[in-house]
């Protein structure tokens, strides 16, 4: 039977027979030779413990630092209990349980530990500062302590020792204190720094989002030619080139990776993938991904999560169906981004096949899993599944409130969406942002409640301090505009705080279109040219509403435009979903499977409905 340790208290251990003939053979150098034995049984090494113990040989370092490796491993508890057993414990037994804390759950006991060690003679040395500042990393409130860490690592003299200033850099990149760790960066000397200098002080600047800070870090690294960067340089690269969008960097980084022979593990191959997809080129990341030997969740969940926030929705379910064929589980982000894909292209079927997998499979439903479910039933037309989930909630941030105000003015539940925002203002820590106010504005354009919009948008800069957006008078032109308030509308359009785009004018059009105002329809038709001359959208609205009006010689204009620019309408597209499977359908299409069954049902459709004295509206 191999070592598989169970916690023994140290007294039970010390009543263990010392007669077995195996642990009565030992002496000092059969001992140290038994340590290094990773097979040891339970019953094995429990004699080996109450050996050292009883004849004193606990106080060798050797000995006792192999003890403290075998207890680690198994019993942090037990390891501790047996170090405070050691007299005179040396740096390295406290170096040890120093470090085996930091990586610990409980890295607050290294803190407590090294507090300890410093009432002793024991003087610390350069392992002991990286290990207990890794610690304190790992500790939101030891953020001074790691202060007062540095102040004694400079006492003791390690002000140039590489070890020691990485821990540091880390430690106050930790806490947010960026230029900290930079003034800390450029007191090592050059020849002295290595890689992980670098790739801390960039990681640093990473966490705090100054991605271009990080990349001119990164290209100072390139430029000194004294340290070569690794794997981790390039993923801290990579990530900051994708969230800024830095495709060309990007590119010059990929090829220096395959240039020097970087080993591409599933880091740095996940890293390409984002890069390309959030610069806009998911046929790149694709061919990369398709060349990744054995991937994990992390690699398929890169590459849908991508997808998804590139609005390839259907893409990112078919890689997801990929994943499930590849027999490879996923996790939280996974079902997070799946589920949000299901949402947007309205595949409530697999959306709820993932939910109840969820369950199934004992999957920790996290904040951010519960709240792309409330959205994606919200959007799936489920309402009432979406706020079963929002009311089962314990804990609920600002993005569970806003997909729940999103959802119910989307579903046409505006007076509850009001009702939940003034639950939400009453609720204590979570305050609104300008994406809650969409929601909320959303909800007073669909129930035609002018008066609470205004309330609501005079709201955002009185009560919050947050400046309205154009996307904000978006939802004030569109609320006026199905109020048949044009004139107000164009009132609002012409005094806005910043220059309307196309999609205010559009809103506009809309409006005028609808209420027949074929003057105003013109002037916002000639506007969303000027800002979108390509775009059919425009051109085949401003038709339509031409002809609404029987004005066929301006249709015919209109029509002769497009011919002569170019332009062609978009074919129009709708998709249902049955048995899990989301079917799209283009005007004219012929590709599908089933089309002549499909046309000849549109065929008995219409003829129906042409018995029942419905005629077409061309």
């Amino acid at each position: 039977m191999t070592c598989v340790l169970m916690r023994v208290p140290l007294k039970s251990a010390l009543l263990v027979s010392l007669n077995s003939k195996w642990i009565t053979r030992c002496h000092y150098h059969h001992l140290n030779t038994a340590l290094l034995n990773k097979s040891l049984t339970t019953i094995q090494f429990t004699q080996l413990l109450s050996y050292t113990i009883t004849t004193g040989l606990l106080s060798d370092p050797f000995i006792s630092s192999k003890l403290l490796l075998l207890l680690s491993s198994s019993d942090l508890s037990f390891a501790f209990s047996l170090f405070f057993q050691i007299p005179n414990p040396n740096v390295f037994a406290w170096n040890f349980m120093l470090r085996a804390y930091s990586n610990s759950p409980s890295p607050q006991q290294s803190i407590s530990l090294y507090n300890l060690m410093r009432t002793t003679l024991i003087s610390p040395d350069k392992y002991t500062f990286p290990f207990v500042l890794k610690a304190c990393s790992r500790v939101s409130f030891a953020k001074q302590k790691s202060e007062e860490i540095h102040a004694a690592s400079l006492k003791f003299g390690f002000e140039f020792d590489v070890f020691v200033q990485n821990a540091l850099i880390s430690a106050y990149s930790a806490f947010g204190k960026v230029d900290a760790a930079c003034r800390i960066f450029n007191l090592v000397p050059v020849w002295v720094r290595d890689v992980v200098s670098w790739n801390s002080l960039i990681s640093g600047y990473l966490q705090m989002d100054l991605c271009r800070e990080a990349l001119m870090v990164f290209g100072n690294m390139w430029g000194e030619n004294f340290v070569r960067p690794n794997g981790v340089t390039m993923v801290s690269a990579l990530t900051a080139c994708a969230r800024i969008g830095e495709l060309c960097l990007g590119k010059k980084i990929h090829g220096f990776i395959l240039r020097n022979e970087i080993d591409l593990d599933v880091y740095l191959e996940s890293s390409l993938v984002d890069l390309y997809v959030k610069c806009g080129r998911p046929d790149v990341a694709q061919k990369v991904f398709d060349r990744i030997p054995e991937r994990n969740v992390v690699c398929w969940t890169s590459i849908i999560a991508g997808y998804v926030r590139a609005g390839l929705f259907k893409e990112s379910i078919s890689l997801f169906r990929e994943m499930q064929m590849d027999g490879v589980e996923f996790d939280e982000v996974t079902v997070a981004c799946v589920v949000s894909a299901c949402g947007h292209f309205g595949a409530l079927d697999l959306g709820r096949w993932v939910h109840a997998y969820c369950d199934r499979s004992g999957l920790e439903m996290n904040l951010a899993m519960n709240n792309a479910l409330i959205d994606m039933y919200s959007k799936c037309g489920d309402i009432d599944r979406a706020i079963e989930i929002f009311n089962g909630l314990v804990q609920k941030d600002v993005f569970s409130w806003t997909v729940m105000i999103s959802g119910l003015a989307m579903n046409g539940r505006s007076v509850q969406a009001l009702d939940m925002f003034s639950q939400m203002e009453m609720s204590s820590g979570v305050s609104p942002n300008e994406v809650t106010f969409l929601g909320v504005l959303s909800a007073c354009s669909h129930g035609g409640l002018v008066k609470e919009g205004y309330h609501y948008y005079n709201s955002m800069s009185n009560n919050y301090n947050i400046a309205p957006r154009i996307e904000h008078c978006g939802c004030m032109v569109d609320l006026l505009g199905r109020a048949n308030l044009l004139a107000e509308a164009e009132k609002f359009v012409t005094s806005m705080p910043m220059v309307p785009d196309a999609v205010i004018w559009r809103s506009l059009l809309f409006s005028s279109q609808k209420n027949g105002n074929l003057e105003m329809a013109e002037v916002a038709a000639g506007k969303i040219m000027e800002l979108e001359p390509g775009r059919s959208g425009i051109h085949v609205l401003l038709s339509n509403t031409y002809a609404a009006a029987s004005r066929w010689t301006d249709v015919k204009k209109v029509r002769k435009g497009m011919d002569v620019g170019g332009i062609r309408k978009q074919p129009g597209c709708s998709f249902i979903e049955i048995n899990g499977v989301v079917h799209e359908f283009f005007v004219a299409d012929t590709f599908h499977s089933q089309t002549d069954k499909l046309y000849e049902t549109i065929f008995r459709i219409n003829s129906l409905l042409q018995f029942e004295g419905c005629s077409l509206d061309t």
